[in-house]
Order: C-alpha cells, then sequence, then structure tokens
C-alpha cells in the first residue's frame, strides 16, 4: 500500500515519537524512508544579509542531526532512508517534496497547544494542501 513513506521533521523536543511512527509505518510496509527538513526562511527574511547566513547555516545544522535520527532508526530496522534540507516554506516545500519523490504518506508531527495557536500551523497547511494521505503524530514537549 505505501511504497514511500515522508518523516518532514523540525528537530524539536518530541519529535522522535513521530519518527518512531513514520519507522513503524513504513516497516510495516516495507517502504522506503525519507527524511526532510525545511529551514524557515521566512522567519528571517529582515535580517541582514550576513546574519541571514549565519542563521540558515545554524539552522541547517540542526536538520543534519535531526536527520541522522531518521537514518540511524529506518537503517537500525532495515529499511533505506534519504534525507534533504531545503529551504523556504515548511508547508509549500514539504508538498513540493512529496510530489516530487512520488511519496505516499506522510508522517508529520502536530505540536499539539503550540499548533492550534499558530495561524496556519504547519501541518494544517500540509494535511490540506497534499495530494496524499498525511498521518499527523500529535504531540506536547511537555508530554516526553
Amino acid at each position: 500500500m505505501f511504497d514511500t513513506v515522508l518523516i518532514p521533521t523540525d528537530g524539536s523536543e518530541g519529535s522522535e515519537i513521530v519518527v518512531d511512527q513514520g519507522i513503524d509505518v513504513a516497516k510495516r510496509h516495507d517502504a522506503a524512508v525519507h527524511g526532510l527538513f525545511v529551514v524557515d526562511t521566512r522567519a528571517f527574511l529582515t535580517l541582514e544579509s550576513d546574519l541571514q547566513a549565519e542563521t540558515t547555516a545554524r539552522l541547517r545544522d540542526e536538520g543534519e542531526r535531526a536527520l541522522a535520527a531518521i537514518t540511524d532508526a529506518a537503517t537500525a530496522a532495515g529499511l533505506d532512508a534519504t534525507v534533504s534540507i531545503r529551504e523556504g516554506s515548511p508547508s509549500d516545500e514539504i508538498v513540493a517534496y512529496a510530489d516530487e519523490a512520488a511519496v505516499d504518506l506522510i508522517v508529520m508531527g502536530s505540536h499539539a497547544d503550540y499548533e492550534r495557536n499558530m495561524l496556519g500551523s504547519v501541518s494544517s497547511s500540509v494535511v490540506q494542501e497534499s495530494p496524499v494521505s498525511v498521518l499527523t503524530v500529535k504531540f506536547s514537549g511537555r508530554d516526553v
């Protein structure tokens, strides 16, 4: 049913729960795993260019660490993993990646109270815009 599972991550506290769920689904379907980290460049467009570059580099480092957790979990489960870092709007980049990589399922987190309070949360946007099914895993940093 699922040949390719995309696990977008922001590397936040509790995101390992999402990774575990995504790997579990992929394992049950013997699916390839794709991990994606998006540097949300909209958040610092007003910064001077040198600060933008510094912030982007720091966030890319965070992304590398978050994606290493996905790669490690996939390898431990005997699955192939492909990881990528993109820049832009997280929801737009997740949906675009899912289309480009012919993903069958997106497994992503929803930050409970934090997400509810954000205007146009990432997970809500992905659910609305995605051409494929989206499994959202609710978690809160306080619960982990």
